[in-house]
């Protein structure tokens, strides 16, 4: 079965970077698109940033230019630099992979961000 597990979260100060893996297994990952998504306290989960198989990337409109998601299919990972980060970035951050045959969308246990002001 498909597993996905986050690493890199942590607590940062404001303007500071992070930089989150997600390291996929059980399903082959050049095949999927993959994505970030975050829900902080008290809100809805929200998309943070995309890409496709073809590495076609986007991004939520609270992150444009702060934030690259990126992939490595020869190491079966997921990326999300995260830079300038700010107090409303603080959520759990969660990996997904989006499989089209049939579609379902996979999550990841999800990791911590903090972002002291």
């Amino acid at each position: 079965q498909v597993q996905l597990v986050e690493s890199g979260g942590g607590l940062v100060q404001a303007g500071g970077s992070l930089r989150l893996s997600c390291a996929a297994s059980g399903s082959t990952f050049s095949s999927n698109a993959m994505s970030w998504s975050r829900q902080a306290p008290g809100k809805q989960r929200e998309l943070v940033a995309s890409i496709t198989t073809g590495g076609n990337t986007n991004y939520g409109d609270s992150v444009k230019g702060r934030f690259t998601i990126s992939r490595d299919n020869a190491k079966n990972t997921l990326y999300l630099q995260m830079n300038n980060l700010k107090p409303e970035d603080t959520a759990v951050y969660y990996c997904n992979m989006i499989a089209s045959s049939p579609w379902r969308k996979y999550w990841g246990q999800g990791i911590q961000v903090t972002v002291s002001s």
